[in-house]
């Protein structure tokens, strides 16, 4: 049994499709060719040479070595590792059947496999961080292959997708490259750290004072509601400098891993009649369920949701106006790095 990590779009915009049909795609866009009549490597190479005229030769390898094996290498039994854009997880899923394609697509979705999920939203801090560093290899599709990626997966399968042992999930970047020395995406990877430090740092109730000193870098007055029962509030938060401006939040943060279900999101929408506010912000550590963003739509002049990103986002923004406290619980620095390209 092999490990691939086939990703849905740079932007996680293929996710749903992905998830919803039980199916993988190679997206590259216009290439409408049949993969199974090809013998060689080189036959792909010139279709996408005459497809992508501009692209430079050294791309071309690239891309081949991605999707010629999507055709020719994965085998049914193996498993499907989706890294997650829309909120910090990982989809785990395992191919049922061959190579497809399908000749009036529509673009880009030429070829497929199916796949049946049996996991779609594991927390991406139940991994080791050297799985998350070959989860992060600056790639569309690619075989995973070190640090016994394969064993253990099936471990943490036969476990529930609970988090790996400590003797895993400590485990260093040995190889100090991604898979096959692909460029890793340096930005996800420290993300991945700063998750684990704000999980460790503030557990529970603790996660709502670090979003109660974001609202107040934000320039927002706020109430904090103690450990314990709440009201149905965590944090009540008012513009300027008494709190009595607009707009007024109300906040309810939830620090599991689990993500977040509707009905839990709708009890906000309540709390924000109760306490008279004008809006709500959920965050939700770990995310919440697919269908949610989804039938939420009504409430979009409401209630925002942050799960982790937009956490981080917020965060990143505004550390610097941060009150010292916070600072010194979480020291974080900012860096600049070049952007690593697909293809370079």
């Amino acid at each position: 049994m092999a490990v691939w990590m086939i990703r849905a779009g740079s932007h996680g915009e293929n996710e749903r499709k992905f998830l919803e049909e039980g199916r993988v795609y190679v997206t590259w866009d216009a290439l409408d060719v049949d993969l199974s009549r090809m013998k060689e490597r080189s036959e792909l190479e010139a279709a996408m040479t005459e497809r992508y005229a501009d692209a430079k030769p050294k791309a071309i390898l690239n891309w081949v070595g991605q999707v010629w094996p999507f055709a020719k290498d994965i085998a049914k039994g193996d498993l499907v590792v989706l890294p997650l854009k829309t909120q910090p997880a990982v989809a785990i899923g395992e191919i049922t059947g061959p190579y497809q394609f399908h000749r009036d697509g529509p673009d880009p979705y030429f070829h497929s496999r199916t796949v049946k999920w049996i996991a779609d939203s594991v927390p991406r801090s139940n991994f080791g961080q050297d799985l998350l560093y070959s989860f992060g290899a600056f790639l569309t599709i690619c075989r995973i292959k070190r640090n016994n990626a394969a064993e253990r997966l099936q471990e943490m399968r036969s476990r529930d997708w609970r988090p790996e042992p400590l003797v895993h999930a400590a485990g260093t970047i040995t190889d100090g490259q991604a898979e096959e020395g692909a460029s890793a995406d340096l930005e996800q990877l420290a993300q991945d750290q700063i998750a684990r430090v704000i999980a460790s740092r503030f557990k529970g109730h603790q996660l709502t004072r670090l979003v109660d000193g974001i609202l107040k870098a934000q320039g927002y007055t706020t109430w904090r509601s103690p450990a314990g029962s709440d009201g149905g509030a965590d944090i009540l938060a008012g513009a300027g400098p008494l709190g009595f401006g607009s707009p007024r939040l109300c906040v309810e943060v939830k620090s599991e891993d689990a993500p977040i279900d509707r009905s839990t999101v709708d009890k906000l929408i309540g709390a924000v009649s109760k306490f008279g506010a004008d809006e709500g912000l959920f965050v939700a550590w770990g995310g919440f369920k697919s269908n949610v963003q989804k039938e939420l739509a009504s409430s979009f002049f409401r209630v925002r949701l942050w799960g982790q990103t937009e956490l981080l986002e917020a965060l990143f923004t505004h550390y610097e106006q941060l009150d010292e406290d916070l600072r010194a619980e979480l020291p974080l620095k900012r860096i600049w790095t070049v952007a690593a390209q697909e293809g370079e």
